[in-house]
């Protein structure tokens, strides 16, 4: 779940895609003004100068009053009051078509007003460059016919439809205008795309779309969903095993947040990630320092990148620049790279496994057997991808029960030489972390796995495995760096249910 607010217009809050009741126009005045000054602390005395001209002494009561109401319209809300004031932190989203603050009065939201009509005029013709749309462009024009940054967009729009003519007769309205209302030429901008077109070397920017479709029955991680928008545009990071749904979480977050990168949306996967960046803007085979070619590309602008499967810091570690916002996922933690705010995510909550269960399978074959789904959901570790394998399988055999399916799950003899397609396909996550473990680490499991040890220290560990203390503890280390198996306090580890089951059902057939 995540809040969104907007300013440009009447003041408007939705939660997803469904829009609060923010109540009167006073107590939209006052989130406004914490809007307004997102992050900041505003005392009392501040706020009420800021929603009433001429307030009365019941000002301060009435404040408390409307406080107490966008709080209990918005309780997720994190509005914060200390020492007489108030702090709130919330993510604005513009979308630049409406006046901004409509509704509102008093100097200072008509000081703001002006301030923020100048946001929404830039951000509507950042939007205007991204789309090059005609019909948008001929209306925005005719609205500010003396801005020349539009002029030259809708010259570039028309000479791309293949409307040369049209385009260069632009350029000479606009001159004729600058000449007769100002006594000015026109500026570098349009004489170079005048230039350019009379040459036949006008080239338009290349804006690339990459995100992947968000999946349509995402489910959960409300608490790493909103710490990832108040961080962006820095850089965040996203780790956990495989199967736990990192590409999922940041294919997600990216489409929530897109409209805030309007240059385009970049997806790579985590190898010679410098290159691939600069191929989507239209750089091919690049020489040289390609982290400075791409800072230079990007300088300016505000991309999203969305690296995957990262899988070295040198990587990436140069290529964030200002105003544009990158996603990271990896099974480790980088803990190497700076300014990386890092989310580690495992398996879905209890509730959440339960809802998302439930939009893979039909409800109603699952109701009547509760117990026998937490047991299902229990061996898989709550983790997603499993899940949505399991909930395929039964949906596929319209005559199971959630009992006949646990059934299967338990017979270890269905692991055997000859492995149905779908048991790969529930442990494939556990099959790709087991290739990248060392001979010393697979041992370590394969022995938890035997015992049915849940909850190990470091010297059972080195007792179950047959080898030293001094020698084990940097092997269960490693194996916490990549999620298979989850420190405790110092020394004691969690080993999940799900990596115990793939380690005790392990055979030949599964990791080839």
């Amino acid at each position: 779940m995540s809040l969104r607010f907007s300013l440009m217009g009447p003041v408007r809050a939705w939660r997803d895609d469904e829009e609060i009741d923010l109540g009167p126009r006073q107590q939209r005045a006052v989130l406004a003004a914490l809007l307004l000054n997102n992050g900041l602390r505003l005392s009392n005395e501040q706020l009420v100068r800021m929603v009433w001209d001429d307030p009365t002494p019941s000002a301060v009561m009435a404040l408390r009053t409307y406080m107490y109401k966008i709080r209990k319209a918005i309780p997720e809300l994190d509005l914060r009051s200390k020492d007489g004031g108030y702090t709130l932190q919330a993510e604005v989203f513009d979308d630049c078509r409406d006046e901004p603050l409509a509704g509102l009065t008093g100097s200072y939201f008509e000081a703001h007003r002006v301030r923020l009509g100048n946001e929404r005029l830039r951000c509507r013709e950042i939007f205007l460059e991204r789309e090059l749309d005609v019909l948008e462009l001929q209306k925005h024009v005719a609205a500010y016919p003396l801005r020349e940054h539009p002029r030259a967009l809708l010259m570039r729009a028309l000479y791309r439809d293949g409307r040369q003519v049209e385009a260069l007769e632009q350029f000479h309205e606009m001159r004729a205008l600058l000449n007769d209302e100002l006594g000015l030429e026109p500026g570098p901008e349009l004489r170079e795309v005048h230039e350019q077109i009379l040459r036949g070397e006008l080239t338009l920017p290349r804006r690339p779309e990459q995100l992947p479709p968000g999946v349509e029955d995402f489910t959960g991680r409300t608490a790493e969903i909103e710490q990832a928008l108040r961080t962006l545009p820095r850089t965040v990071g996203i780790a956990g095993m495989h199967g736990s749904g990192k590409t999922a979480l940041a294919v997600h977050i990216g489409h929530l947040v897109k409209h805030r990168f309007p240059d385009g949306q970049i997806f790579v996967r985590g190898h010679d990630v410098a290159n691939e960046l600069l191929r989507a803007v239209g750089v091919e085979n690049p020489v040289g320092d390609k982290a400075a070619l791409w800072r230079e590309k990007a300088r300016g602008k505000r991309f999203l990148v969305v690296v995957d499967d990262l899988q070295d810091a040198a990587s990436v570690r140069d290529l964030h620049v200002p105003g544009s916002g990158l996603v990271l996922t990896s099974v480790r933690r980088w803990n190497e790279l700076s300014g990386v705010t890092w989310l580690t995510i495992a398996g879905l909550s209890v509730p959440e496994a339960h809802e998302f269960f439930g939009k893979v399978v039909d409800p109603a074959r699952t109701a009547e057997e509760p117990e026998l789904v937490a047991r299902v959901l229990a061996r898989v570790s709550h983790l997603p991808t499993p899940i949505r394998v399991l909930g395929g399988k039964l949906s596929s055999r319209p005559r199971w029960t959630v009992a006949m399916l646990l059934r299967q799950m338990e017979r270890g003899t269905v692991l055997g030489e000859a492995v149905p397609s779908d048991c790969r396909a529930v442990l494939a996550p556990m099959v790709e972390a087991d290739r990248q473990l060392t001979g010393e680490q697979r041992h370590l499991l394969d022995c938890f796995a035997r015992q049915g040890a849940e909850v190990v220290d470091v010297c059972e560990a080195a007792r179950l495995s047959g080898g030293d203390i001094s020698a084990v503890e940097p092997l269960m280390e490693a194996l916490a760096d990549v999620h298979l198996v989850e420190p405790l306090e110092l020394g004691r580890y969690r080993v999940p249910s799900y990596v115990r089951i793939y380690f005790s059902l392990r055979s030949p057939a599964l990791t080839s």
